[in-house]
């Protein structure tokens, strides 16, 4: 490395050093005479004003709902409700200017920005209907849509997918996850507030493009760079390496070569090489010349002050305060301080000095909550040396009290006493401490405090009376990094039980497929031809939706709909035989193998397509468990869908070199795919006598969840994989068909099958019954790569 260059990274650290230091002696000389307590005591006085109610709707209201990530849509009904959804959201969004923007909440200008936020998020969440995600899939897209940077969404999505599948399981995927979610809101964020409301609609959606691909990039320090380093994962030599590229990379600019990585992680660390590598050259190319420098800067000393404080041992018993708090000053600024200059947004002195001394405040608050996960991982941070060490060190400073220390400077030296500001920042300290109570229990909590609070016990009787018994005091983003992680979570084990029940349905079901063959004097090759067909692996999705329907949903026995499960994949496979032959579509692979028609003949390829038929509605026949009145129906629904799918399938064929309309091609592409789908809804709707409401939200989830399947077809046939798609890609354009690429361009496709996604996620919403199962089939619709 270049030792010019070195020397200046380490001159900017050091002045960055420098002003830490003279940060942490000002509130070291406040905390040691405890001048701030008298100001602090007064300011929770005039606070609690607002936040100790003792009318007799409150005592009958307190307690009745909870912010909670299950429960967010009555909690927000409820606010509404009582009257304090205004409130309950100002002082959210206001929070999220002060600590994420750096704004000052004085200023009219920021008051209007927030007061527009506010009415703008209680307008989306009153609206929102109690079964839909907070902030779901189809939501996220239809915001795209309206920004114009669906592109920019498709990117991401993909990037999202991969990144997921690479982070290790030593770490936190879901936190993971959630803080590189939160990095890309938090540099869009940024990229709206400096365009304002001026710019036209065309800039707007090229800079917000932009933001979302720097704010991926950006926050992928975060899992590949920081939660990397901290999990224990890499060996001592593979860590050194890789600090050692990241430092050179901050330095001069340029990402050097992996080269050859020894170790258990070479994979590992080859795709984060490649990912980071192409996520710098991004953020590089983005920057302006006159913002470039400040980014390298800002990268370097955020980084280089997490080093200093991971290189530190929880067994050594000698660090000095300034060792153990001025990392922490400079990592916890110049974190918010480089999203500034990922967006090259221009120098703001208010906004610089603002984030620096807040930046301590948050860092603190973060580490009192994860004091016994990090002493359990034998992590340094202020509380848990303290935690470690407050009897054999008399003179270690006491985190908690440096904490209010920073409150009280914040809110008369950096904020000059700004009421909003002080209500804001004592709501979010006493609602921190309300929700560390309820997880650690009273007699822990009670435990901490007494240690924390020996030397302020004034001030304290103050705080604990307010962490009992004020109200009003919970934010909306704590509601929603609840609700997020909860998601994440559930999503996890939602789509594991999903794929899990595929897996175990599809073993059933295949069990269940076999013909036997009919007693004969003569070779019978219909049934072995059929068995061919049926052996030929396949996803078996329309039974295993009928399997989690009917048994899942409406409480049919496994036993009882096995017919009908049968009937599904007869009726399919004999589709599937038709559209190979010689006379349709002419296929010489499917599912990896021969086609029926090469392996056999055309003449028993099409006797087999009849007889399976056939076999279909035999089946149907067998129905026991259920009245005739409502068999008969299921037949009668079962003969017309297989009409209808015929008509579909002419009308492919009709279409064979012929440009078609989007109308014409979503229209067979319901007869052909979507039909389907429909039938395996409804047939066990039919059986369990479902009401009608319900039959047509099925019907049109059916429609646009086949046409979705369709469109992702198409896109597989230009993008796909052979060996994964066990047969030839680019059939379509080869055969000169018409399909959603070739008329909408894959972009348009793209865009066409979330719409479609979006009108299915839609649909249900209106199905009472739990649709988990239905939701990660769709997504698997659209994200299948076979």
């Amino acid at each position: 490395m270049n030792e010019e260059l070195r020397q200046n990274a380490d001159g900017c650290y050091g002045q960055a050093e420098q002003r830490a230091k003279d940060y942490f002696h000002s509130l070291s000389q406040k905390l040691t005479q405890k001048d701030y307590v008298p100001g602090l005591i007064h300011d929770i006085q005039t606070w609690k004003q607002d936040h100790l109610h003792h009318s007799l709707l409150n005592r009958f209201t307190r307690g009745k709902s909870n912010a909670n990530s299950r429960g967010y849509y009555h909690y927000i009904q409820w606010l509404d409700y009582i009257g304090k959804l205004d409130q309950y959201l100002d002082r959210s969004i206001s929070y999220i200017f002060m600590r994420d923007l750096g704004k000052d909440l004085n200023f009219p200008d920021t008051q209007h920005r927030i007061q527009n936020a506010v009415n703008g998020l209680k307008d989306y969440l009153k609206q929102a209907d109690h079964q839909s995600e907070l902030f779901s899939m189809a939501g996220l897209y239809r915001w795209a849509q309206k920004e114009g940077v669906e592109s920019s969404l498709f990117w991401l999505i993909d990037k999202l997918k991969t990144v997921s599948k690479q982070i290790p399981k030593e770490m936190d995927a879901e936190e993971a996850k959630r803080k590189l979610i939160k990095l890309i809101a938090g540099v869009i964020m940024h990229q709206i507030e400096e365009l304002g409301n001026q710019v036209s609609a065309e800039e707007r959606a090229r800079k917000l493009d932009i933001a979302i691909r720097l704010g991926y990039s950006y926050g992928l320090t975060y899992p590949f760079i920081d939660d990397l380093l901290d999990a224990n994962i890499l060996s001592d030599q593979e860590e050194e390496r890789y600090s050692d590229i990241i430092r050179t990379t901050l330095v001069s600019g340029s990402v050097p070569d992996l080269g050859e990585w020894k170790g258990e992680n070479k994979d590992l660390m080859q795709f984060v090489h490649a990912e980071l590598r192409e996520a710098f050259t991004y953020i590089k190319k983005h920057q302006r010349l006159e913002t470039r420098t400040s980014f390298f800067e800002q990268a370097y000393v955020f980084f280089h002050s997490q080093e200093v404080d991971r290189d530190k041992d929880l067994s050594y018993a000698h660090y000095s305060n300034e060792e153990l708090y001025i990392p922490v000053i400079i990592k916890s600024s110049s974190s918010r301080l480089i999203v500034r200059s990922v967006i090259s947004a221009p120098e703001d002195e208010g906004f610089d000095r603002r984030t620096f001394y807040y930046g301590i405040y948050n860092q603190l608050a973060d580490d009192f909550a994860d004091m016994f996960d990090d002493m359990k991982e034998g992590r340094v941070t202020p509380y848990t040396y303290f935690l470690k060490y407050h009897d054999q060190r008399k003179d270690l400073i006491n985190p908690f009290e440096l904490y209010w220390t920073v409150i009280f400077n914040l809110i008369h030296n950096v904020y000059d006493s700004d009421p909003k500001t002080c209500e804001v920042i004592l709501n979010r300290a006493i609602n921190g401490l309300k929700r560390f109570k309820e997880r650690m229990g009273v007699q822990m909590y009670n435990e901490l405090m007494n240690l924390f609070t020996a030397n302020i016990s004034k001030l304290n009787k103050f705080v604990q009376k307010m962490v009992r018994k004020a109200e009003d005091v919970d934010f909306f983003d704590k509601l929603l990094r609840d609700h997020i992680l909860t998601g994440l979570k559930n999503e996890r084990i939602e789509r594991q039980e999903f794929l899990d029940t595929i897996e175990n349905v599809r073993e059933q079901i295949n069990e269940l497929l076999s013909i036997a063959k009919t007693n004969s004097v003569m070779s019978e090759p219909i049934s072995e031809a059929a068995n061919y067909s049926l052996e030929g692996g396949g996803k078996r999705l329309r039974p295993i939706i009928t399997w989690v329907m009917g048994v899942h949903e409406y409480g049919l026995e496994k036993t009882a709909i096995a017919p009908l499960l049968k009937s599904l994949e007869y009726m399919h496979n004999a589709s599937l035989i038709f559209d190979d032959l010689p006379s349709q579509d002419d296929a010489a692979i499917r599912r990896g193998r021969r086609t029926l028609h090469e392996v056999y003949n055309t003449a028993i390829a099409e006797l087999t397509g009849l007889f399976l038929t056939q076999k279909a509605v035999e089946e149907q026949t067998t129905l026991d468990a259920f009245d005739a009145k409502t068999v008969l129906s299921l037949i009668q629904y079962s003969s017309r869908i297989t009409a209808e799918m015929c008509k579909g399938q002419a009308m492919d064929l009709g279409s064979k070199g012929k440009p078609l309309t989007l109308e014409q091609l979503n229209m067979m592409s319901y007869y052909k795919t979507g039909m389907a789908f429909e039938a395996a809804l409804i047939m066990p709707a039919i059986l369990a006598h479902v009401e009608e409401d319900e039959m047509n939200a099925l019907k049109t989830f059916a429609y646009h969840a086949g046409i979705a399947f369709q469109i992702k077809d198409d896109l597989l046939d230009v993008e796909g994989n052979l060996i994964i798609l066990g047969k030839p890609v680019g059939q379509d354009e080869e055969n000169q068909n018409t399909t959603f690429v070739s008329i909408l361009g894959r972009e348009g496709a793209r865009k066409a099958m979330w719409e479609h996604y979006c009108f299915a996620s839609d649909a249900l919403e209106r199905i009472p019954k739990n649709t988990a199962f239905m939701k990660h089939l769709l997504d698997y619709l659209i994200n299948r790569d076979h």
